[in-house]
């Protein structure tokens, strides 16, 4: 089996696991944890299970001229992303966030071409018009609030600055996999995310009563920090070593469905026509996005 099947189910795993992450994380806030407290179990979950596989081969130096990009894709794909999607989570409902994540590959196309300088056609111009007015859809027709979602509008605008963080990680993050190997990029990664959310996110985990948390969900806890974090983002860093920034953020499409199949199916999200019409104009809007040009012989 080849580098690149490989990466397309590295890309497939993580997306799968992310889709049912929706819901349980959403099970887990607030009543037990509050967002960014289950942020710094996050970091530090991680960070503790990368440096620990770290010790098992040989490390690799980041050389000086990389800690800098080193530290932006931190910012951006360990702290922003994951600080905005809790506490957009926390807020919203677990299938707006679904919907409106697989933005991120109109995020990537668009700074793309502002830092990359790579071409827009007009049909790419139409698609990232047509996903954002779906994502709009969500923000300013979803309902105010609902069950375990205090300010669906606001968590809705949160999910937005998740996906363009994303993107931008996604970006940031292409170089640096040609240069180092998984552990070595994300061992530091999520050190360094710890040092910067620490002081946002340990109030928050002061607070959390753990002999007050139902043994079912510190098994949820354990998901999104094993699973979610650990293992999504091994197999995203291999993935994007053998596929391009927008060719993995196209794997995002599976999120919504995984996501919409585990929440209905276990009551805790349901389907209406704003989230379906504004499903549709993302998923369009991506498609034009993604579309390649077809070449055509005489």
């Amino acid at each position: 089996m080849n580098n690149r099947i490989l990466a397309i189910l590295a890309a497939i795993g993580a997306s799968t696991i992310y889709g049912i992450n929706h819901t349980l994380a959403k099970d887990v806030m607030p009543t037990y944890v509050q967002p960014y407290g289950f942020i710094l179990l996050r970091v530090v979950g991680a960070s503790i299970l990368f440096w620990s596989l770290s010790f098992l081969k040989t490390s690799q130096k980041i050389k000086k001229e990389d800690w800098p990009r080193l530290i932006a894709c931190a910012i951006c794909g360990m702290v922003i992303n994951m600080l905005f999607f809790f506490k957009g989570l926390s807020l919203s409902t677990p299938i707006n966030s679904s919907v409106i994540i697989t933005l991120s590959p109109v995020m990537v196309l668009l700074l793309g071409a502002i830092i990359l300088r790579e071409r827009i056609t007009l049909l790419k111009i139409a698609g990232i018009i047509v996903g954002l007015i779906g994502a709009l859809i969500l923000v300013f027709f979803s309902s105010s609030t609902s069950t375990n979602a205090p300010n669906i509008p606001l968590g809705n605008i949160l999910f937005i600055v998740n996906a363009f963080s994303f993107g931008l990680y996604l970006i940031l993050v292409k170089p640096l996999t040609a240069k180092y190997d998984a552990i070595t990029l994300m061992k530091w990664l999520f050190l360094i995310a710890t040092i910067i959310n620490l002081p946002i996110t340990i109030g928050e985990f002061n607070e959390i009563v753990w002999q007050e948390i139902p043994t079912v969900v510190l098994w949820q806890i354990a998901f999104v920090v094993v699973a979610t974090t650990f293992m999504t983002y091994l197999l995203n860093i291999f993935a994007i070593k053998h596929l391009s920034a927008s060719t993995l953020s196209v794997f995002m499409y599976l999120q919504p469905l995984v996501a919409i199949i585990y929440a209905t199916s276990v009551g805790a999200d349901q389907l209406n026509l704003v989230k379906i019409v504004a499903g549709l104009f993302v998923f369009t809007g991506v498609y034009m996005v993604t579309k390649k040009k077809t070449v055509t012989t005489n």
